[in-house]
């Protein structure tokens, strides 16, 4: 079954009960990692090598910090959306919102990644290899979390 696809009987009702729990199934992978990334990102700056940081990788923490900080707050966002709309809310607007709250969610994350990849990578070695390790890693995530599920999503 693709996303979106009815099930053969299911109501409208239905539909949107099944997708609102497939999605905060797939929130549910997500969230543990972000969480994982922020805590690390709250323990660096008390590090004993933070002193020794340069200004262009305390630029890089800083939109880390405030990309994982942002996802964390759209992928939670869902939730609240869902929570505080019970039983007086639409739930497909519920799902068409809480939709577009992941995929943003998700888009900051990415971001966070790449810039911890390239904190990381810019204080083991040069500059150079740190911004073509960040690149890299952000065309992959590019090809896997953008390129790839729309082409699919074309296809049928």
């Amino acid at each position: 079954m693709t996303e979106g696809s009815v099930v053969s009987g299911e109501s409208p009702k239905q539909r949107s009960n099944r997708e609102l729990i497939e999605l905060l199934n797939e929130l549910r992978v997500a969230l543990p990692g972000v969480q994982v990334l922020f805590a690390f990102l709250l323990a660096v700056p008390f590090a004993q090598g933070w002193k020794r940081v340069t200004s262009f990788q305390k630029d890089v923490f800083f939109v880390a910090f405030i990309a994982t900080a942002l996802s964390s707050v759209l992928l939670i966002a869902p939730t609240a959306y869902h929570r505080l709309g019970w039983r007086r809310e639409n739930k497909g607007r519920i799902v068409a919102a809480s939709n577009k709250l992941a995929i943003a969610g998700l888009f900051f994350l990415a971001i966070s990644i790449d810039a911890v990849v390239l904190l990381v990578t810019d204080y083991i070695f040069d500059r150079t290899i740190a911004i073509a390790t960040a690149a890299s890693v952000g065309v992959v995530f590019a090809l896997f979390w953008g390129v790839l599920p729309l082409v699919g999503r074309a296809r049928y």
